[in-house]
């Protein structure tokens, strides 16, 4: 009996661990609005941030109606256009869940800061304003571009869960039919993509019908509020699965009697499991160790696993640094000198084949020059086509030569090794995301 409570009790945290996931659209869709809503009718604001968001000065009411967007719009700017322009992250929960939200921006300039919030999200909510949306007389639909740009994003970035959230029914007047010619043409387009898991669902973030009261305006609709189905979405960290994957941040030493000398790696588990007792590659050098000791401030654990912040000792001392990649010694990383990836381009400056950039991967820095530009991606048609280069918000498939051989996965396979970013040796800005492809 206590054991089938125990298996229950295990079942339900890790179906209901917490959900980290953003709100996609374009600008004006009601992303910002959503969240508030979801804040106020789940009852997470505070009673002060509501008194301050009554009185704002850059209030954009309806009616009597508090603007809910101003919990999330945090920035002067934001508040004074109405926009959302950084990734805004709140944290609430309900009975059942834990949630973080990322609020990302609309405007096609700020694609960058989307591609940040969903680079460590398990779903995405992508908005669609009804009233944008081109209805033809003969049928036809006709999406905005950020709504395909931001699932074209969620593709790459292998988010799990994508929940189309067709916003603003009001004021088609809950009109049933519109919602199903909405949702059957993004249903094509995310077929085109490859995109698996989508559920849509009709809502008016302004009224709050369906958000997380049910209302009376959709009847015609049988499926679940946004927060139910939020609630009810699996989180399964499919790392736990992987193999092995530990960047090694910093080397610990103790300098005091030789005697008393303590060597120890210390880092973020990315992927898998650790023991003690298992036999470690070290890569890229390829020099093997057995772990035998796993320290935590609360003392040592037997086996460590994906998201833990720990320091392993190993039985011998080897040349392991900052940069270096401990992994499974059966199922280790692939060296890569030579890299392709699927690049989103961030910076304002073009991407100049000519010069160098550093490039990011895990705890690793080094060099590395863009050496082709295989193909980019067209957001409305998914086809991809010759380029000679890159600007702001393009995504293309790349490859690079770097200076120090990384130690990688295919970023479909773990992302925490299969991501890295590309900095401007100059100006030291943030260029491009990239995820590594692995023949």
């Amino acid at each position: 009996m206590n054991a089938a409570i125990s298996n229950t009790t295990l079942t339900d945290s890790v179906e209901r661990g917490m959900l980290r996931f953003i709100t996609a659209g374009s600008v004006d869709d009601g992303k910002s609005t959503l969240i508030g809503r979801l804040l106020f009718d789940s009852k997470g604001i505070f009673a002060d941030q509501l008194d301050a968001m009554s009185r704002s000065k850059h209030k954009r009411t309806v009616g009597d109606t508090v603007d809910l967007s101003l919990l999330t719009d945090g920035l002067e700017a934001e508040r004074e256009q109405g926009i959302t322009i950084d990734v805004a992250y709140r944290y609430f929960a309900t009975p059942k869940r834990k949630f973080i939200i990322a609020d990302t921006p609309g405007h096609e300039q700020y694609t960058r800061n989307m591609v940040t919030g969903a680079s460590t999200a398990d779903a995405v909510i992508i908005l669609i304003d009804v009233s944008k949306v081109k209805l033809g007389d003969d049928g036809s639909v006709e999406l905005l571009i950020q709504t395909k740009r931001h699932s074209t994003i969620a593709h790459l970035l292998q988010i799990e869960h994508v929940v189309v959230a067709v916003n603003k029914m009001d004021l088609v007047d809950y009109d049933e039919t519109v919602y199903k010619r909405i949702v059957a043409a993004y249903r094509e387009f995310a077929q085109s993509l490859g995109l698996k898991d989508i559920t849509p669902i009709p809502l008016s973030a302004l009224t709050g019908d369906n958000v997380v009261e049910r209302g009376d305006k959709l009847g015609w609709y049988t499926g679940p509020t946004l927060i139910e189905l939020l609630e009810s979405l699996s989180v399964y960290d499919e790392s736990h699965d992987a193999p092995f994957r530990f960047p090694v941040q910093l080397v610990a030493r103790h300098n005091g009697h030789e005697a008393n000398d303590f060597r120890g790696y210390m880092g973020r588990i990315e992927a898998g499991k650790v023991s003690v007792g298992d036999t470690l590659v070290v890569q890229p050098s390829g020099q093997t160790a057995t772990v035998k000791d796993i320290v935590t401030l609360d003392g040592s654990l037997p086996t460590a696993v994906v998201g833990q912040s720990v320091t392993l000792l190993l039985n011998e001392y080897l040349d392991i640094s900052r940069g270096d990649l401990l992994a499974s010694s059966e199922r280790p990383a692939t060296l890569l000198k030579q890299v392709v990836a699927d690049v989103c381009w961030l910076s304002e400056d073009a991407l100049d084949l000519r010069r160098k950039y550093w490039i990011k991967h895990g705890t690793k820095q080094t060099a590395a020059k863009v050496t082709a530009i295989d193909s980019i991606l067209d957001i409305n048609t998914q086809q991809r086509h010759p380029a000679e280069g890159l600007k702001l918000n393009d995504i293309a498939r790349i490859s690079l030569n770097v200076q120090q051989a990384l130690a990688a996965d295919a970023y479909a396979d773990i992302r925490a090794t299969g991501a890295f970013i590309l900095i401007d040796e100059v100006t030291h800005q943030t260029v491009a995301a990239g995820m590594i492809r692995v023949s």
